[in-house]
């Protein structure tokens, strides 16, 4: 199938940035080479080197683009991809044309190759193979994979997976970690042709030097985009595949699979026990899980032994109390654990018990920054869902008694209005813990006081206001307040913007004069309000004679008309 361009001039703008874009309009002439295919475009861009250009089209993720430049291979839509696009919607009246040819060409290639001789077609591989250093190297490996000399594959195996030609220093830098991927990736093409050749024995031996070779080295690697992840998850599931064939002995493989897993270099391969279930059978779970339980007792905090104890649980089919007792042993300041042992109780149909954690992990957290917000959403629900409104309310209550802020306020408003008890007594007390949280103290780095946010929050105006006039405001929330209460006020407002104005006029810089002209606008605002406008006018005479030398001020007070 043959079709048109499906990108435009704005779709190279927005996948390269302004600057690209604008480098790549002065390139359009160096492209050459142009080649266009069904769903790749692919073309040669002469800059300080000769570029390698390839544009793909594809309906799900739209268009992309690589470039071997350093730009390029760092990831970007360089300027050469913008370059190369560029001329190819100049010729877009031609692409459906072109695309048919190479789709032409294809075929011709297909029944010429299918009318060739055995003789004929190994004549042309081995000459390609003369020429070809990489594409040789591939076949070696898949024809050892499919002999009988395991030695051949597993040194070739462990020779993709060197890092040495690709790194810098010691390190495969970002620029390189596409090449060695290409290389890499044929590691995974001759495990699976070992197993499918029956040798699936050979394949487990060889699948666990491959990746205890690329765990040690991953960390050496920039692994952005995940290339080499998506390795080492393949030779995972190379291994997993060849001891499903080949059963090699459960104790055995147990004993090689619990130190990988508590290895943390080899998190990479994302290796699950419980996929092993099958493999390792009855005496293979019993030797995992004894190797597992003593690294966990030697290490109670680690979390490697302790998600290890947790999948070897579930592949072992243990009991919900086996996993409360791993997670009790180390239970989290803030009862983020507490709440993962709710879970695993409610789960197995503990529902009491759950509750009975969750809210033990309320009454235990010692964090600075509270119980987990999860736990506490947790506590409520149950309470909410069983109808217990009031339980709901004490919870909130307590929280916010613990640890006063507006959230707290907000959520105890939110649980007692639903529970239909929140005008009255419970605002009132409510806001007596806030006030007694104090005032705001001296300095930048002091916030206003709960009290006053939650009396906005309330749209209690005035209470704020008499709040703010007893000292439990900052100018933050000063001019907040201010600002609400505008166009009722209009005389009370208008002294906090003149207050704070006041301290501005010491100060320079965009921010400043910023601040500074959003204030008289405000108090503009207000005298029209008053119908005061002729004093506006004499103070903001008189101030601009005092800032008359910032001339970016003055500068901004002239396009507001100040």
């Amino acid at each position: 199938m043959t079709h048109a361009l499906g990108f435009t001039e704005e779709d190279l703008r927005r996948l390269a940035g302004t600057r690209s874009f604008e480098r790549g309009l002065g390139y359009r002439s160096a492209v050459s080479r142009v080649e266009i295919g069904d769903e790749t475009i692919t073309a040669t861009v002469d800059g300080t080197d000769a570029y390698e250009v390839e544009l793909t089209e594809d309906e799900d993720s739209g268009l992309t683009g690589w470039c071997d430049c350093p730009f390029g291979q760092e990831g970007n839509f360089c300027k050469h991809c913008v370059a190369v696009g560029l001329a190819v919607l100049q010729e877009a009246g031609s692409v459906p044309r072109q695309r048919s040819a190479a789709a032409s060409r294809t075929r011709l290639l297909d029944g010429w190759l299918e009318s060739r001789t055995r003789e004929e077609l190994l004549a042309l591989v081995r000459e390609q193979l003369s020429d070809d250093r990489d594409l040789r190297r591939r076949l070696e490996l898949r024809a050892a994979a499919a002999g009988e000399d395991t030695g051949i594959v597993r040194e070739r195996v462990l020779s993709l997976l060197d890092t040495r030609p690709f790194a810098r220093c010691g390190y495969v830098e970002y620029a390189d970690t596409h090449a060695y991927h290409r290389q890499a990736a044929e590691a995974l093409t001759a495990l699976r042709a070992l197993t499918a050749s029956g040798r699936s024995a050979a394949a487990v031996e060889v699948a666990r030097e491959a990746l205890r070779v690329l765990g040690r080295t991953y960390g050496e690697i920039d692994d952005s985009d995940g290339l080499i992840a998506g390795v080492a998850s393949g030779l995972a599931e190379a291994h997993l595949e060849a001891c499903r064939t080949a059963r090699p002995d459960p104790v055995e493989t147990a004993e090689w699979l619990v130190p990988y897993l508590l290895d943390e270099v080899n998190d990479a391969a994302g290796i699950d026990l419980v996929d092993y279930r099958e493999v390792l059978g009855g005496p293979g779970l019993a030797r995992a899980r004894a190797r597992v339980v003593a690294a966990w007792r030697a290490n109670p905090k680690g979390w490697a032994e302790k998600h290890l104890l947790e999948r070897l649980l579930k592949a072992d089919g243990d009991g919900v109390d086996a996993l409360v007792e791993v997670h009790a042993s180390d239970l989290a300041p803030n009862g983020h654990t507490h709440l993962v042992i709710a879970r695993a109780l409610e789960a197995a149909g503990r529902a009491g018990e759950a509750l009975e954690w969750a809210e033990r992990g309320l009454r235990e957290a010692v964090s600075e920054g509270g119980p987990d917000s999860d736990l506490v959403a947790f506590v409520c629900e149950r309470h909410e869902r069983a109808g217990r409104l009031p339980a709901v309310v004490a919870v909130r209550r307590n929280l916010l008694r613990a640890r006063p802020s507006l959230a707290a306020y907000q959520h105890l408003r939110k649980a007692a209005r639903t529970a239909g008890t929140w005008d009255g007594a419970e605002r009132a007390d409510a806001l007596d813990v806030l006030r007694a949280a104090g005032r705001p103290g001296k300095g930048r780095a002091c916030n206003g006081s709960v009290l006053v946010d939650a009396l906005m929050d309330d749209n209690d105006l005035a209470s704020a206001w008499q709040a703010a006039t007893d000292g439990h405001a900052d100018q933050r929330q000063w001019r907040a307040l201010a600002d609400l209460i505008r166009d009722r006020q209009p005389a009370d407002a208008l002294t906090v913007y003149l207050r704070s104005i006041e301290p501005l006029r010491e100060q320079t810089g965009d921010r400043a004069y910023e601040r500074l002209t959003e204030l008289l606008l405000s108090a503009r605002a207000c005298h029209r309000a008053l119908g005061t406008e002729d004093d506006f006018s004499t103070y903001v005479a008189a101030l601009r004679a005092g800032q008359k030398r910032k001339r970016k001020l003055m500068a901004l007070l002239d396009r507001h008309g100040l």
